[in-house]
């Protein structure tokens, strides 16, 4: 018998000990955090806010001048030309272009006590005005979507970096051990593609789970393997007990292999998760107001509702970050209406009531207080219509996104773009301050956030960022 190889005979006789194995496992579970689990809840840095995040990815740049920001100069000035700089031109200084005013083409209203104005495209949201707080003020790196889409969710625009999920992963731990502490559900493979749910350089614990991907009916989008129907319980025990002393025998001969060991604790939580995620992902379970709350069962909604509800179930399992995308697998998504924008409006009447429901039933079951729901493209898009066409081109110098929970002031709109919606002037917000914010909400501070690696240390908002502290409630 060839050096390493377990005999037959020692792994009967070692099974027999399953039992007792998974017990003692299950009573040692804090020792076992305290000798550095990757995955254990981790110290904070101040009080939090929040316990865990719903980023709801609106991929393609929602138009911010359609929806949230209205700017009754684009009403006035409709069919104008008029010299905008134009982020299109890349030179040094960018180039000043004579473009034609478009005028939303959805109306407003004010909704709410605080009088939030919001268009026809979310009216469900626009009815809970009162609980959103407002970013109008955003502005971003990157033109293109690539960069952009990679920028908001890994800091940069070309560098392989981790994405904000995994350093939530790292930073917090997870509130259960059975399941991710980081799922992305329905991503799409292009723009950065899985870079976007990446560990990157950090420990490969705390890369993000995909939960199906963008073109997969939302009814068909799982974890792979998650059951195993036809085989005996009793058989399955015996088979993860046979694996895990197998595994054990391999992590003996590299200690310290950082990616070995993350593939032996993925047969461990795939072990656990057999036991708990197929319930948690059981729609059927949900009563028929629920469903009916986040419009699963009509045509227009039940696809993006069906990830909104497993988002809900998932943060209320425990899960810290949960990323709900709508977009689609194309280099083109969803919301990139180039020359077409009553476009806009099939994407908003998919994304309108499940995104509603989302934030009724997190309120109402007593979790919105300690979850951040983050809403938001990567970019907004022009005030002008492009080529003198019928839609708008990409706009990172100003655009809304919106949260709510978490500690954040509800009904409350921070910040303001300029008198076409061109360019944020008022509350400036970064990318890089949005991510040190929602951290900070974490108990986690984004300067001491850091992992060294190839001789420095990195952090999510490299040499910048700061706390909005005039958003926090």
């Amino acid at each position: 018998m060839q050096s390493g190889h377990i005999p037959r005979r020692s792994a009967l006789r070692n099974m027999a000990c399953g039992f007792g194995g998974l017990a003692m496992g299950a009573m040692a579970h804090r020792e076992a955090a305290a000798a550095g689990n990757p995955l254990s809840p981790k110290m904070l840095h101040h009080p939090p806010g929040a316990k865990r995040v719903i980023f709801i990815f609106m991929a393609g740049g929602v138009s911010h001048v359609d929806s949230y920001d209205h700017k009754e100069n684009l009403f006035r000035d409709d069919g104008k030309m008029i010299r905008f700089d134009d982020a299109r031109t890349l030179a040094k200084t960018r180039k000043i272009v004579e473009h034609r005013v478009m005028k939303p083409l959805w109306k407003f209203k004010n909704y709410g006590q605080c009088g939030q104005p919001v268009s026809e495209l979310f009216p469900h949201t626009a009815r809970l005005a009162d609980d959103l707080c407002i970013l109008k003020g955003m502005h971003t790196e990157g033109v293109a979507h690539g960069p952009s889409t990679l920028f908001l969710h890994t800091g940069t625009i070309n560098s392989i970096r981790p994405s904000m999920g995994s350093w939530t992963n790292y930073g917090l731990g997870t509130e259960n051990q059975n399941l991710p502490g980081f799922i992305s559900i329905g991503p799409s493979m292009g723009n950065g593609g899985p870079r976007n749910y990446s560990n990157a350089f950090l420990p490969a614990a705390y890369q993000g789970t995909p939960l199906g991907r963008a073109g997969i009916p939302a009814k068909d989008a799982t974890i792979k393997n998650i059951t195993a129907p036809g085989t005996d319980p009793a058989q399955q025990l015996k088979q993860f007990e046979l694996l895990r002393k197998l595994n054990t025998e391999q992590a003996s001969r590299s200690p310290g292999d950082d990616k070995l060991e993350a593939v032996i604790d993925s047969f461990e939580l795939a072990w656990r998760m057999q036991n708990n995620a197929p319930d948690i992902l059981d729609l059927t379970k949900e009563s028929p107001g629920t469903l009916a709350m986040y419009g699963i069962g009509e045509k227009h909604t039940d696809n993006f509702g069906r990830y909104c509800l497993r988002a809900r179930r998932l943060s209320e399992a425990g899960v810290r970050y949960i990323q709900v995308n709508y977009t689609d697998n194309s280099n083109n998504p969803a919301w990139d209406q180039h020359s077409n924008m009553p476009k806009h409006i099939e994407h908003a009447r998919a994304t309108d009531k499940p995104v509603a429901g989302l934030l009724s039933d997190l309120k109402q079951r007593g979790l919105l207080e300690d979850t951040i729901v983050w809403w938001g493209s990567e970019f907004g898009r022009t005030p002008y219509a492009q080529n003198k066409g019928t839609g708008r081109d990409h706009n990172p110098d100003g655009f809304t996104v919106w949260l709510a929970g978490g500690g954040f002031k509800p009904g409350t709109a921070y910040g303001n773009t300029d008198a076409y919606g061109h360019h944020a002037v008022e509350g400036k917000v970064h990318m890089h301050d949005l991510h040190a914010t929602i951290l900070h909400q974490l108990g986690l501070d984004h300067e001491k956030l850091t992992y060294r690696y190839d001789g420095r240390d990195y952090r999510l908002t490299d040499l910048h960022g700061r706390v909005v502290k005039e958003i926090l409630a």
